[in-house]
C-alpha cells in the first residue's frame, strides 16, 4: 500500500470514531430539543460556524501549506497566527451578535444561547483547530483528527447529561455545556502540548505581506464553509421552525455519511500542496484523477445505501421528525455533487490559487441564496434542496473547467 492509502485507512478509522460521535450527538440533541428548538439551535450554530471559519484569517491554511513543504516554518507562522486569530475572532464575535439580533429576531432566541455558541465556534474552537494543523501538515492526519474530535466527544457527553438530568430549559443548559466542552478541550490540549500556541512573549503582529498571503486563504475558508452551512441558515429563515429542524437534521445526516471521503481529502491534502508546482506532470494528473474517480464511486455507493436506510433513520430520530425519509432521499442526489465540489476545490487550492476557488464558491453561495428564496416559495422545503443542487452543480462545472484547463490547456 502507498503512503496515501495507509494514511487514508488510518484516518478513516479515526473519522469512523468521529462519525459515531457526530451521529450520537445529532441524535441526542435532535431528540432532546425537538424539531422546533433544534431548528433554532442549528441555525444559530450554522451562523457561528460560518463566521468562525474567518477567525484565523486564513493563517491555519498558510500553516498547513508551508509546514507540509518545510516543517521548520511552523514556529515562524504560529508566532503571528495565534495573535491574528485572537484579534480577528474577538471582532467577529461582536459582528456575530449583531447578525443574530437581526437574522433571528422574529424567533426570539435566548441571549445566553447566542453567547455560548458564539464564544465556542468563533473564538475557542478556531484557536483549538490552529494547534492541530502541524500534525496534519506533517502527515499525522489520524493524530490530528483525534484531537479535532475530542471537543466533539465532550459535546456528546454534554448532550447525554442534559438528557439524563431532564432540565426545564434544555437548550440553555446544553448551551452552557457546549461552551464548557470547548474550554476543557483547550485546557487538555495545553496540558498535552505546552507549546501548542507558543509562549505569548514570542507572539507578534503579522506584517503587511503576511496578511496579504493569508487574505486569500481567509476568503477561501469562509467560502468553503459557506455552501455547507448556508443552506441550514436559509432553511431556518425561509421555512417554518419545525420543518427547518427536520431539514437541518437530514442535512447533518448527509454530512455524517460523507466523512470517509473527508478522510481521503485530509490524507492527500499535504501531498497536493507539495506538488502544486508540478501540476502539469503525469503524477499530479494521475493523483487528481484518482481522487475524482474515488469520490464518484463512493458517492454513488453511499447514496444508494442511504436511500434504502432512510426510513429507519427517520424512525431513530423519533416522531418529531416525520417526513425526514423523503428529504434524505432527495438529498441523496446532492451527495455526488457535494463531494465532487469539495474534491475539486481542494485541487484548486493546492494550485496556489485560493482567490480562484473563493470566487467560484462565492458565486455558488449567491446562486444558493437566490435559488432558495425563489424555490422555497413554490416548493417549500424541497425548494432548499433544489437550490442546493443548482448551486453545487454550478460550482462543480466551473471547477472542472478550470482544473481541466490548468492540466491540459497549457500543453
Amino acid at each position: 500500500m502507498g503512503p496515501i492509502t495507509k494514511s487514508t485507512i488510518r484516518t478513516s478509522f479515526v473519522l469512523g470514531i468521529r462519525l459515531l460521535i457526530q451521529t450520537g450527538t445529532l441524535l441526542l440533541v435532535a431528540r432532546l430539543l425537538g424539531a422546533n428548538n433544534y431548528g433554532l439551535f442549528a441555525g444559530i450554530a450554522a451562523l457561528a460556524v460560518l463566521i468562525g471559519t474567518f477567525s484565523t484569517f486564513g493563517t491555519h491554511l498558510v500553516l498547513l501549506g508551508e509546514v507540509s513543504k518545510n516543517p521548520t516554518f511552523c514556529t515562524q507562522i504560529l508566532s503571528y497566527a495565534v495573535p491574528t486569530t485572537l484579534i480577528f475572532s474577538s471582532i467577529l464575535f461582536l459582528f456575530y451578535i449583531g447578525i443574530c439580533s437581526l437574522f433571528f429576531y422574529s424567533l426570539n432566541p435566548s441571549f445566553i444561547v447566542i453567547i455560548c455558541i458564539g464564544l465556542t465556534e468563533i473564538i475557542l474552537l478556531p484557536l483549538f483547530l490552529l494547534s492541530t494543523i502541524e500534525e496534519l501538515a506533517l502527515g499525522k492526519t489520524a493524530q490530528s483528527q483525534l484531537w479535532v474530535i475530542f471537543p466533539l466527544a465532550l459535546r456528546t457527553i454534554a448532550a447525554a447529561l442534559v438528557l439524563f438530568i431532564d432540565s426545564a430549559e434544555p437548550l440553555i443548559f446544553f448551551s452552557w455545556l457546549y461552551l464548557g466542552s470547548a474550554v476543557i478541550a483547550l485546557y487538555c490540549r495545553k496540558l498535552f502540548k505546552p507549546d501548542a500556541w507558543l509562549n505569548p512573549k514570542h507572539w507578534r503582529l503579522a506584517n503587511k505581506q503576511e496578511l496579504k498571503n493569508s487574505a486569500g486563504y481567509a476568503a477561501l475558508a469562509v467560502t468553503a464553509a459557506g455552501p455547507t452551512e448556508l443552506d441550514k441558515m436559509l432553511a431556518v429563515k425561509l421555512l417554518p421552525l419545525g420543518m427547518s429542524g427536520i431539514y437541518v437534521a437530514a442535512a447533518r445526516v448527509i454530512g455524517a455519511v460523507t466523512l470517509p471521503i473527508m478522510a481521503l481529502l485530509l490524507a492527500v491534502l499535504p501531498r497536493l500542496f507539495r506538488t502544486h508546482d508540478t501540476l502539469a506532470n503525469s503524477s499530479s494528473t494521475k493523483l487528481n484523477t484518482w481522487i475524482v474517480i474515488t469520490v464518484l464511486i463512493y458517492s454513488a455507493a453511499i447514496s444508494s445505501v442511504l436511500w434504502w436506510f432512510a426510513p429507519w433513520i427517520e424512525l431513530v430520530f423519533g416522531s418529531h421528525y416525520h417526513g425526514m425519509t423523503n428529504l434524505l432521499r432527495w438529498l441523496c442526489y446532492v451527495i455526488p455533487l457535494l463531494l465532487l465540489r469539495i474534491s475539486l476545490a481542494n485541487i484548486l487550492m493546492s494550485m496556489d490559487k485560493p482567490w480562484l476557488r473563493a470566487l467560484i464558491e462565492t458565486l455558488g453561495m449567491l446562486i444558493l441564496v437566490l435559488s432558495a428564496v425563489i424555490f422555497s416559495f413554490y416548493f417549500s422545503v424541497l425548494g432548499i434542496i433544489f437550490a442546493l443542487m443548482v448551486s453545487e452543480a454550478t460550482m462543480v462545472i466551473l471547477s472542472l473547467i478550470i482544473v481541466f484547463y490548468k492540466h491540459w490547456g497549457s500543453d
